[in-house]
């Protein structure tokens, strides 16, 4: 197993968003500057190297003057609407660091199940990558709704690595170990 992941050529990433923003909403641009470095360092080894971040509601809360995640799904989508911007920013500025391209990618669960949508995102995800660029998907928080959303990043993250071909899927996150089973009950 370890030569595996060792040896994986191309490599999905996924970050949830308390790993990447602070308790008060925003960006922590020390998390976020420490997994670029990361992710640009196995970059610089010549891995290609995708990321699936979470992080653009919880990103646009303090620049909206919110206090929490607002539980109204318009809302929701405004501070994904600010702060997606902003977290693609910090991403090309720190990825540029190490000489790396970003490129965006928001998709919605029709991007992955519909067929002509799902080839055209493989496509522009094989480009990217052909073109030494570094892709960045995020769910399409702005326009997907409670009854078309992916649940999570860590769904998307499996969907981006199965498009991608990837040999290895690492889901950053902030659980304290391994569960059989939901901790708080």
């Amino acid at each position: 197993m370890r030569e595996q992941v060792t040896g994986a050529r191309r490599i999905v990433v996924k970050v949830g968003s308390s790993s990447l923003t602070t308790a008060a909403g925003g960006i922590d641009e020390q998390r976020v500057d420490a997994l670029v470095d990361a992710i640009g360092g196995l970059a610089a080894q010549g891995r290609e190297m995708v990321l699936v971040s979470s992080g653009a509601i919880a990103a646009g809360l303090a620049p909206l003057k919110l206090r929490r995640r607002p539980r109204d799904l318009a809302t929701q989508q405004a501070a994904a609407s600010v702060g997606q911007g902003l977290l693609i920013g910090r991403y090309a500025a720190g990825f540029a660091r190490h000489g790396l391209t970003v490129g965006q990618i928001l998709l919605t669960v029709d991007d992955v199940t519909r067929r002509a949508h799902y080839r055209n995102a493989y496509r522009t995800l094989r480009k990217l990558l052909d073109l030494g660029a570094l892709p960045i998907v995020n769910e399409n928080d702005t326009v997907a709704t409670e009854e078309i959303r992916f649940g999570d990043n860590d769904r998307l993250a499996a969907l981006v690595a199965a498009l991608v071909q990837a040999d290895l899927l690492v889901l950053l996150s902030d659980v304290d170990a391994l569960y059989t089973g939901d901790p708080a009950s």
